[in-house]
């Protein structure tokens, strides 16, 4: 009879290897749950400031307020809905997300 496979017993050391990366791996996994969602902090903007920043602005999409306050896009996305819940700003077109908003005239 002729038994095939299978795997030899480990000597001392390679298992101790083993059981170490094997710890590693648990505590990183570990660290990773125990992390907090950070919140976004969004600048502080009342009607007058976004006139002056975004006055001179063609289009005002994400990435184009985004480079010119010199924050993230996350950051600014945050922002344009933010200014567009206050009544600042409303959505002028875009679509799939992409969108282009526009200064709300008051006056």
């Amino acid at each position: 009879m002729i038994i095939m496979g299978g795997t030899k017993k480990k000597s001392i050391s390679q298992a101790e290897k083993v059981q170490a990366t094997v710890a590693k791996k648990q505590e990183k996994e570990s660290k990773a749950l125990q992390k907090v969602k950070r919140d976004i902090a969004v600048p502080k903007m009342d009607e007058k400031q976004a006139i002056k920043v975004f006055g001179p602005l063609k289009a005002i999409t994400v990435y184009n307020t985004a480079k010119t306050l010199n924050i993230r896009a996350s950051t600014a996305s945050a922002l344009l809905k933010s200014l567009e819940a206050k009544g600042i700003l409303k959505k002028f077109g875009g679509y799939s997300g992409h969108y282009v908003y526009a200064l709300v005239s008051t006056g």
